[in-house]
């Protein structure tokens, strides 16, 4: 039986492949973006399958309205993707307020009301199934993106939270956390905090560390969301590309043995 998806961010990016995915085997789509003429292309080739909604997902009344939209045009909801987002980059010293709240309000707080606005209706249905998209930085962290980082992290929790309150209702969560990938996420999409000469030697090095890692295809993505949507049991999380496993490994093992370094501290602090 062929689904309906409700994606964020449809412009471009994963949530332009996701959306052409589904749409070229059936599957009818609520694309949203914040500039309706970027959907031009999918309207006219897709009309019937495919529904342009205008938002910006830090609207929270927008947020539910589009939800309601879309619920309405094709009758339910299968598959909900918050994939709207952006990298703040800046060491945080360099952050101001209003580009950490602004991180917030796009990253963590736009899937926050999409998911809320969309529990009712999966839930009256008895079905469903959220991807929030994260990263591999919603589990480790390097510097220069400290907000970003912030952001995935708070939305790993949220969502982690949420998915054992959803699944006695047969709604499920997946976090989708890619590796570096070939979208404009750190070009045209990115916002820089404006540079402190000090910190000029660790953001080159960085630089240079992000330029030498490969890569990965957007449009390779395709078929592992397919795969995730369709699963009986899909995880909870699901890396995209090679180098996640890689620095999540190694970043949890440098974590187990400092934890059992220092647990005779931990314990002594129990008392008792």
């Amino acid at each position: 039986m062929s689904k309906v998806w409700f994606i964020t961010g449809v412009s471009r990016g994963f949530g332009r492949e996701w959306a052409v995915a589904a749409l070229e085997r059936g599957d009818s789509v609520a694309g949203t973006a914040r500039d309706l003429s970027t959907l031009d292309d999918l309207v006219g080739k897709y009309p019937d399958t495919f529904q342009a909604i205008q938002l910006d997902v830090t609207e929270r009344d927008g947020d539910f309205a589009a939800v309601r939209a879309a619920a309405e045009r094709f009758g339910r909801l299968d598959v909900v993707i918050n994939n709207a987002g952006f990298g703040q980059f800046g060491m945080i010293e360099e952050l101001s307020e209003q580009e950490l709240r602004a991180q917030f309000e796009t990253n963590v707080f736009g899937a926050f009301w999409i998911t809320q606005a969309a529990l009712p209706i999966l839930r009256a249905q008895g079905s469903g199934h959220i991807l929030q998209v994260s990263s591999i930085g919603g589990i480790s962290a390097f510097q220069n993106l400290g907000a970003y980082h912030a952001s995935k992290w708070a939305l790993e929790g949220f969502s982690q939270s949420l998915a054992q309150e959803v699944a006695p209702f047969g709604i499920r969560v997946t976090l989708i956390e890619p590796g570096g990938f070939g979208t404009d996420w750190a070009g045209p999409s990115s916002k820089h905090a404006t540079p402190l000469e000090a910190y000029d030697p660790a953001r080159e090095a960085r630089s240079r560390q992000r330029a030498a890692n490969r890569s990965g295809d957007p449009t390779a993505t395709r078929e592992a969301i397919l795969t995730v949507v369709d699963a009986e049991n899909p995880p909870l999380r699901l890396f995209l590309g090679e180098i996640p496993l890689q620095i999540a490994t190694a970043d949890y093992e440098s974590r187990l043995a400092l934890w059992r370094e220092w647990q005779p501290v931990a314990a002594a602090a129990q008392g008792n």
